[in-house]
């Protein structure tokens, strides 16, 4: 049975696919669907040795253009109609197989960066090519947004993460603001770039990136970490939706006036590039 994952597994993002166009829209759910299917066979309830067995042979079958398979299909015709490099699946497979062990254990803010972008900045950048951006500098703020997004759910999920024995951060109230700190970074960089994306679908992206933010902004709220912990999983209500979505209409006008600048995040991009040759990506 076909499920439309970004409206179960993503409401943020399904609230702001609502001003995408309709053919847009639905090119981002069939690139959801495959990352989130990908996803679930790390993160499903089972043996690690038959995870990864189930994680080897969608591989093996996604590269082999096994199309019995729908989400397979549907993703090799979004790679070629959208020029998506394989090299971007490649590393985010790569991204998942590191959640494919006993014990994940993140030591310093290169390890974090570097899978942020496996298993998120990759999903940045291919959206990015769906809806057509073409600019380097504007194809490398879409990995900042997908970067400063999986920061956020890092920072959210310390405790749903503990109980799978992953530790992406330390797992204390100070980390976790640090980690939402430099979430921030990564979304103002992806900002002016925006401009950059075609006007039918700029407001989306828009909206996304200031809803996912406010999640950031309601962990910071909680007074220390055990009430962090009390409030389990922190997200934004559809009041607070609504409120991100008028203060996005502020954002769409100011981007009209500003041009996109140079990437200003170079430094942390080091520590990425030192692994992964993004060039290669575009």
């Amino acid at each position: 049975m076909s499920h439309n994952y970004l409206s179960i597994y993503a409401k943020s993002f399904n609230w702001a696919g609502f001003f995408l166009p309709k053919s847009k829209y639905n090119n981002c759910s069939t690139l959801y669907d495959f990352c989130r299917t990908v996803d679930n066979i790390a993160d499903e309830e089972e043996n690690l040795d038959i995870k990864k067995n189930n994680f080897k042979e969608f591989k093996k079958r996604f590269y082999e253009k096994d199309f019995s398979s729908i989400k397979i299909r549907n993703m090799w015709q979004l790679i070629h109609e959208f020029s998506i490099s394989t090299k971007i699946i490649d590393d985010l497979f790569d991204g998942i197989e590191t959640d494919l062990q006993e014990k994940v254990l993140l030591s310093n803010e290169k390890d974090l960066l570097i899978y942020s972008y496996r298993v998120a900045g990759t999903v940045g950048l291919m959206m990015a090519k769906i809806l057509k951006v073409k600019s380097n500098l504007a194809l490398t703020s879409a990995i900042d947004l997908g970067i400063a997004m999986q920061l956020t759910n890092i920072a959210r999920d310390v405790i749903e993460d503990s109980g799978r024995n992953r530790k992406y951060i330390d797992n204390n109230f100070n980390k976790i603001k640090e980690t939402i700190k430099l979430a921030d970074t990564f979304y103002n960089s992806s900002f002016r770039s925006i401009s950059e994306i075609p006007i039918s679908c700029r407001f989306a992206i828009l909206v996304a990136r200031r809803v996912y933010r406010q999640i950031g902004n309601e962990i910071i709220k909680k007074r220390d970490f055990e009430d962090y912990k009390r409030s389990g999983k922190i997200f934004v209500t559809k009041l607070g939706k609504v409120k991100e979505t008028f203060l996005s209409i502020y954002d769409f006008i100011l981007l009209l006036f500003l041009k996109p600048n140079n990437h200003n995040l170079d430094f942390h991009h080091i520590n990425i590039r030192r692994e992964i040759n993004l060039d290669d990506r575009f």
